[in-house]
Parts: structure tokens; C-alpha cells; sequence
């Protein structure tokens, strides 16, 4: 591993996690199934939503890859990275589980499902039951389950860290390496999803970890490119190489994606010639946007500024409880009758400072640091390197 800290990557993560949060403000409009939609819900809300859809996720396990090298390197052995992890990731998910989760549900139940009980009831009689209520499986990990993924991820990582002697994984490494060399690093990553989607053509994400072998299939990917960027850095080359036609080729493959959107929105169900090529363009934007945005990253975005290390700290606080307060507004706002604009409006900003007040409250209260995923630290900046 060479190279110092990469800044744009930094960047590129908070800026990952302040799309998700947006992305989980639309979903209150978007005709898709969710905890609560504002009646009625908005058709085109789905484009501006599917033009993110086919690489946010895929880019937060890629940054999240290239930061869990960087600290395994930092920590020295494949132990010392596993319990690091496991605590950081560990800890939070289960106050998240308990704590955090349980409005989201509840609402779901009560305002989709006719659930009669309130919230107190719900969280002390039926949340830990350890089953299906009205086909929720319950206690839930909802949004967290990318916590479950990263964390099974970076077990493996620690996993191979200790099997696999030095010289063997850098000679993985630098084959890797020569794969994606050029224009490979834009080209062989939409291959393998692209043969992930023939192999499992019909397979939906079920985020339950241990039924959804198709998804790790396409996170993991990611993962372990992120990782290479990291302890191969001379692949940021082959990143300013591609990222220009890789925009280009994003926007070009979003356009089909829009079209089909458009022309069969909301329920409507689009004939049968129509699925397999929308799926290939999604597959072929995710990999060409990530590409495009790792190389903005790398261009224009390594540097520091005095609010970065705070803000790459807060991201994972603010992901925890994020979506259970748009989920909690979005319930008000239903019961109100609010009309779509002011509800977004409200939206943004509720979430904006409930999230900052979960973090700033938290980060000052030396037992709450590590439930809300932060190292226990001394003194008032607990950001401060």
C-alpha cells in the first residue's frame, strides 16, 4: 500500500451518504412500495429517483472498500481489523435494531396494514417477536442492512487477511491490478454485472443477507475494487483515463432508463421486450456513473478543507436515524394532508437537523459515541486528528 490520505475519496463518501438521505426523502413520493407515501404519490418523481438507483449503493460498499483497506493497513493485522470493525459496525446495528428501527414498522403496520395498537405497545409486545406480523418480519434492521453487508464483507476481508500469506494477495493484487489497468477498470466491472444479471435474470434484492447471493455477487465487486484502488493506487490512473467517456456513456445509458419510465409510469406494466434491455442500460449507467464520479473525485475534490474530517464522521450517524425521521415526518405530514412541495420542503429540513442534533448530542455523551458509530473520544472535537 503507497500513497497518502485521497481527500476526493473522503468527499465522495459524504457526499454518498447525503444522496442516500435524499434518496430516502423521495421514496415518501415515488409510487414504490415504502413505510409512507404521500396520497397521492408522483409519478415522474421515479425518473430523477431511477437516475441514482443503479449506482448508490454500489458506490457507498466502493468507498467503503477503499476506507476498510486503509485501516486495515493503519491496524496491522487481520485481528486488530476484524474487532475494529465488528465494533464499529456491530455496536451501532444493534442500538439501531432496538432503539431506532421500531417507528418505521410501527407506522407501516399501522398506516398500511391496520395495525390497532399504539407505538409503546407495539415496541414492548409485538416488535421483538421474532417473526412475521401482517408479513413483516420483526425485529427488522430496515435500512441497516447495509451495516449487515459491510460488516460481512470486511469479515471476509479479515478472513482472507489472515489465510492468505503477504506474497500471495500481492500477487492477487497486482492481477487485479493488470485487469483493470486502462480501460478495463470502466469495461470489466459491467461485464461481471452484466453475467450477473443473465445468471439470476429474475432475482430482486431481499437485503436479509443469507437469500440474496446475487446482490453480494454486485456489492462485493465493489467492495473489492474500492479495495484495490486503495492498496493498488496507480488505478486511479486508469480512473482519469476512463471517467470522461464514462460520464458520457452514463448519460447516454439513462436515456433508455427514462424513456421506458416515462412511457409505462407507476403501475402501468410495460411489455415483455422491454425488461432486458432496461436492465442492461441500468447495470451499464451504475458502472459508468461510479467510474465518472470516483474520476471527479480524483480531479477536482482531493483536498482538504477544516469541516472534512467532521463531516466524514458524522455520515454514519446521520445514516443510522435518518430514515426513521422521514419516515416519522412523513406521517405527520400524511395526516396533515400536506401537499407534495412543503412536504419536501419540510422533509429536507427536519431530517436535516434531526440528524445533525442525533450526532451533536451524541458525540458529547462519552457512553452514546460508540451506539451512534463513533470511536469514543476525549474532549469537545471529538473530531479532531
Amino acid at each position: 500500500m503507497t500513497g497518502g490520505r485521497h481527500y476526493g475519496m473522503d468527499w465522495l463518501r459524504i457526499g454518498a451518504f447525503a444522496l442516500l438521505i435524499l434518496y430516502h426523502i423521495g421514496m415518501y413520493f415515488v409510487p414504490w412500495h415504502w413505510h409512507v407515501k404521500i396520497d397521492p404519490t408522483i409519478d415522474w418523481v421515479a425518473i430523477p429517483m431511477l437516475a441514482t438507483n443503479g449506482w448508490r449503493l454500489a458506490l457507498l460498499f466502493l468507498v467503503s472498500g477503499y476506507a476498510s483497506a486503509s485501516l486495515s493497513g493503519k491496524l496491522g493485522g487481520a485481528g486488530a481489523f476484524a474487532r475494529s470493525r465488528s465494533a464499529r459496525l456491530l455496536i451501532p446495528l444493534a442500538f439501531g435494531i432496538v432503539f431506532v428501527i421500531p417507528p418505521q414498522p410501527w407506522i407501516e403496520l399501522a398506516g398500511q396494514l391496520g395495525y390497532r395498537h399504539g407505538f409503546l405497545h407495539f415496541w414492548l409486545h409485538d416488535y421483538f417477536r421474532f417473526g412475521a406480523l401482517d408479513g413483516i418480519i420483526l425485529p427488522t434492521w430496515q435500512h441497516l442492512w447495509f451495516v449487515v453487508y459491510l460488516w460481512a464483507y470486511t469479515m471476509l476481508a479479515a478472513l482472507l487477511l489472515a489465510l492468505v500469506p503477504d506474497e500471495t494477495r500481492a500477487r492477487v493484487a497486482d492481477a487485479g491490478a493488470r485487469l483493470l489497468r486502462g480501460w478495463g477498470l470502466l469495461i470489466v466491472p459491467i461485464l461481471w454485472w452484466l453475467a450477473v444479471l443473465r445468471a439470476f435474470p429474475h432475482h430482486e434484492e431481499t437485503h436479509a443477507l443469507l437469500d440474496d447471493g446475487p446482490s453480494h455477487l454486485h456489492y462485493m465487486m465493489a467492495f473489492a475494487v474500492g479495495w484495490l484502488l486503495r492498496v493498488r493506487p496507480v488505478l486511479f490512473d486508469s480512473v482519469a483515463r476512463c471517467w470522461p467517456v464514462a460520464a458520457g456513456l452514463a448519460v447516454l445509458a439513462f436515456v433508455p432508463i427514462a424513456w421506458v419510465e416515462w412511457t409505462w409510469p407507476g403501475d402501468t406494466i410495460a411489455p415483455d421486450w422491454v425488461f432486458a434491455p432496461y436492465h442492461v442500460a441500468r447495470q451499464v449507467q451504475g458502472w459508468a456513473t461510479i467510474v465518472a464520479l470516483v474520476g471527479t473525485a480524483d480531479r477536482w475534490w482531493n483536498r482538504d478543507h477544516p469541516r472534512r474530517a467532521m463531516l466524514a464522521e458524522a455520515v454514519f450517524p446521520f445514516y443510522i436515524v435518518h430514515q426513521t425521521i422521514i419516515v416519522v415526518a412523513g406521517w405527520y405530514l400524511l395526516r396533515a394532508d400536506m401537499a407534495a412541495l412543503p412536504s419536501f420542503l419540510i422533509l429536507v429540513v427536519v431530517t436535516a437537523i434531526g440528524c445533525w442534533l442525533f450526532y451533536a448530542i451524541g458525540r458529547t455523551i462519552g457512553w452514546l459515541q460508540p451506539l451512534i458509530g463513533l470511536q469514543r473520544k476525549q474532549g469537545r472535537m471529538i473530531w479532531a486528528r
